[in-house]
């Protein structure tokens, strides 16, 4: 167990301690807070979670498929593992490959889909044409999937998909709710490739990176059943006011873009597996305070809802235990995961965990003794190569000091060039995992 997680925390990237930690104090509250979140990405590599789900080797073929910033390091995990012959196709995020010898790792684009993740979902739909009962397929699913297996419905085009999108991801909609409509207009997800496996045996493995740990949300359920309907689809784009072409309307009040539902019989064996998920994460996390001998409480493992909400939220628990001892005395850690969301109003460079924790800044006003970290466990927070950041006690005062107003920059979407120009982002690298969201906040 320890060699599998020193090599997992290898293969993660972080940065070196003495290079992100102010005074290179291991001890130190932000120091602390980087050892969790580095804890917490590699208690949820693929090499230490994933060989115990591994199925039994069939009659016939193996056969892997997958999605998701995780899925080419799960390749590359199966094959390390895989007794017999095996072959594949899996795509992931740019610069999220891994090197395989048997399985063919294909790059795409996210959060917005391209080109190079359609094809790779048409290749992959025609690679399970033709199995047999004999045969299985291991599917290997992360977070990321859905734009990375993008596929649109035979009547729709990429560019609509990408418009719907890019969208979804501005309105300020649950990842629930969005992947409800990318099922519905998709060609490949909702359980539509496993019914296209069978009658092969299906065994799915996912990394969870999804509050509530549904199974047909994780990349938009390419291989589960899905409850949701086209009404349900329709519903989510008119509430929050999406425009859609006709063909899109058309698609979803016929009823054509309905997914494969509970009970198809083409599902019937399949197996689905999480093998690991954001609570997994945040006990790791957890077990390295209690270890400095630090109290820590998880909060919640899906917390959703606007991120500068949350962090108003989060801001009032932490000077209630700060200033009053109540709910919890100090010192302590509280802990927290899921997927926050963010209306985009600005035109600054986002994204959820930095929009989190620059509202938090903003709410705390320099409380002293309170430092915290918000960070997504794949690397990247929005759209840019950077995992998240930290906040201190005097971060607010530092960036006044720079001419920054911390208001000015929440109001403009734009944590990330609020913590970059203080020199508190939080860079990694690929972890080659995905988790979802991992905040923890030290109150001394």
């Amino acid at each position: 167990m320890v060699a599998a997680m020193s090599e997992a925390m290898k293969r993660a990237k972080p940065e070196a301690l003495s290079d992100t930690m102010p005074g290179k104090d291991p001890a130190a509250p932000a120091a602390l807070l980087r050892r969790m979140f580095d804890a917490a990405v590699a208690a949820a590599q693929p090499a230490l979670c994933l060989p115990p789900h591994l199925p039994a080797p069939p009659r016939g073929r193996t056969l892997v498929i997958g999605a998701g910033k995780a899925s080419a390091e799960m390749a590359r995990v199966v094959e390390q593992h895989w007794p017999g012959a095996l072959a594949g196709l899996v795509v992931t995020r740019y610069d999220y490959g891994v090197p395989c010898e048997r399985i063919e790792i294909v790059e795409a684009a996210h959060p917005v889909p391209d080109a190079a993740g359609m094809a790779a979902a048409q290749r992959m739909l025609a690679l399970v044409k033709g199995l047999t009962a004999d045969d299985l397929v291991i599917c290997l699913i992360s977070g990321g999937g859905s734009s990375l297996l993008a596929l649109p419905d035979p009547s729709l085009d990429l560019a609509i998909k990408q418009d719907i999108n890019r969208a979804l991801l501005r309105s300020g909609a649950t990842i629930g709710e969005m992947n409800c409509v990318r099922r519905h207009l998709s060609a490949i997800k909702g359980g539509r490739l496993a019914a296209a496996c069978h009658p092969a045996r299906v065994v799915t493995l996912l990394i969870s990176d999804v509050p509530g740990d549904d199974p047909a949300d994780i990349a938009s359920g390419p291989t589960c059943a899905d409850r949701t309907t086209c009404a349900d689809a329709l519903a989510i784009l008119r509430r929050y006011g999406i425009a859609v072409p006709d063909s899109v309307i058309e698609l979803l009040e016929s009823g054509r873009g309905e997914s494969v539902k509970p009970g198809d019989w083409r599902l019937e064996g399949n197996d689905v597996r999480i093998i690991t998920a954001p609570q997994i994460a945040l006990e790791a996390a957890a077990k390295v305070a209690q270890e400095a001998g630090v109290a820590v409480h998880i909060l919640g493992d899906s917390i959703e809802g606007e991120a500068r909400d949350v962090g108003i939220v989060m801001a009032g628990i932490a000077r209630q235990v700060a200033l009053r001892g109540q709910p919890f005395t100090t010192p302590c850690v509280l802990l927290s995961g899921g997927e926050t969301t963010v209306t985009v109003r600005g035109a600054g460079r986002g994204g959820r965990n930095v929009e989190f924790l620059l509202s938090l800044g903003v709410a705390l006003n320099g409380l002293d003794k309170v430092h915290a970290i918000a960070c997504d466990t794949d690397g990247v927070d929005g759209q840019e190569e950077i995992a998240g950041a930290l906040l201190f006690p005097d971060t607010l005062a530092r960036a006044w000091q720079l001419g920054i107003r911390p208001r000015d920059s929440l109001a403009n979407n734009d944590g990330h060039g609020f913590f970059q120009a203080l020199g508190d982002s939080v860079v990694c690298g690929p972890t080659l995992t995905n988790v979802n969201d991992f905040r923890a906040i030290h109150i001394a």
